[in-house]
């Protein structure tokens, strides 16, 4: 399979010869020799790469999530580095793009809604816009395919991390995204995506041939991007995602969670390519730092059959009936978490997750069908 920048490559970079290039990256985007898109690019013929724009966690991906970033320069290149993750900047400014005949996106995302890179390209793509610059995706794979879960973001909700009205696990592409977005807000764009070569709707990263890199400090493992539409909501409450352990977003736990219990039960819920075990952690830092936690550890034996959301809202019942006194979750947080007021409002009436869950799919149903015209890849 040949990624986005690899295609460019492999094309002699003719897209972008003669012009100056504004490149949103960081350490996640690598060619198939394991080449960074910065040195990539600024050692391609004919082309210059005039800025870098990092996102969250920075240009080399280190920083903690939620720490904000300053500008810099790269070390190796000396191109200016304009953080898109700093002190209310999220956007690149006018100032920054003013010089640019291009602005290109190659960043590994990992398919859900409320991880923060595709938002910062769909703020990027509305500040091109209002530029007047071209704006080009170089694609990479969704990591855990092409399938769709969980509720359509609701209107009246609007954040960094609760952007684009697409369902938790959106399935899309960050090209295929990109098309979305232009379509939903009417951009005036001039918008371009470099497809992929070889890849298909049911490959998960581990089938690409792509160098794994962690996408951020937390996300370590491909099960752990399959769990994270899930797990991922869990910091919207007081149980600890194992930030602080050796396996942050394969297991949740807290002092006061009656973990075994809920062990058992989640291993007889049916949920489909996953088996529960009871663990018990201490992190050593974020939530819970430095106290024994009780806590559930998350095997997947199936990637392909893991449904996350159903994972964490069968979990989330569970600790609502044997921790009710100790379980809490932020309405607001949980809203943004998932996209939708329907989970917590009906959580609190203790609603069965089967119901829960049906009124996610009935949310998505009419997505499944739009999002087809948008669609790139088998």
């Amino acid at each position: 399979m040949l990624t986005g920048l690899d295609v460019l490559e492999k094309d002699g970079f003719m897209q972008l010869v003669g012009k100056r290039v504004g490149l949103i990256t960081n350490h996640t985007s690598v060619n198939a020799e394991g080449r960074n898109a910065v040195d990539v690019l600024h050692n391609a013929p004919g082309v210059r790469l005039a800025a870098i724009f990092s996102p969250e966690h920075g240009f080399r991906g280190t920083e903690e999530g939620g720490a904000y970033i300053e500008n810099s320069s790269d070390p190796v290149t000396g191109v200016p580095v304009y953080s898109l993750y700093g002190k209310n900047k999220q956007r690149p400014s006018p100032e920054s793009l003013k010089d640019l005949d291009v602005l290109v996106f190659d960043i590994q995302d990992i398919g859900a809604r409320f991880y923060t890179y595709l938002t910062t390209m769909g703020y990027a793509m509305e500040e091109a816009a209002k530029a007047g610059l071209p704006f080009m995706v170089l694609d990479r794979p969704n990591p855990i395919g092409g399938r769709i879960e969980g509720p359509v973001l609701e209107q009246d909700i609007s954040f960094f991390t609760a952007y684009f009205p697409v369902p938790t696990r959106h399935g899309f592409t960050p090209g295929e995204l990109a098309l979305f977005h232009k379509d939903w807000l009417k951009l005036d764009l001039d918008l371009s995506v470099i497809k992929l070569q070889g890849w298909n709707r049911e490959m998960f990263f581990d089938k690409t041939g792509v160098k794994w890199t962690n996408p951020s400090p937390n996300i370590r493992t491909l099960e752990a991007e399959v769990l994270y539409p899930g797990l991922g909501c869990f910091e919207a409450s007081n149980v600890s995602v194992g930030r602080g352990t050796d396996i942050p977003f394969h297991w949740f736990g807290a002092p006061w969670m009656k973990a075994e219990k809920i062990v058992k039960k989640l291993n007889k819920a049916g949920l489909a390519g996953v088996k529960f075990h009871y663990l018990k952690l201490t992190p050593a830092k974020d939530m819970y730092e430095g106290k024994p936690c009780e806590g559930v550890e998350i095997e997947v034996t199936d990637p392909g059959a893991v449904r996350a959301l159903d994972i964490f809202t069968h979990a989330a019942y569970l600790l609502r009936d044997y921790n009710k006194k100790d379980f809490t979750l932020k309405e607001v947080e949980i809203r943004k978490m998932t996209g939708s007021s329907d989970f917590y409002n009906l959580l609190q009436k203790g609603d069965k997750p089967a119901k829960i869950i049906a009124a996610f799919e009935k949310s998505n149903a009419a997505f499944r069908q739009e999002a087809r015209k948008f669609r790139l890849y088998k």
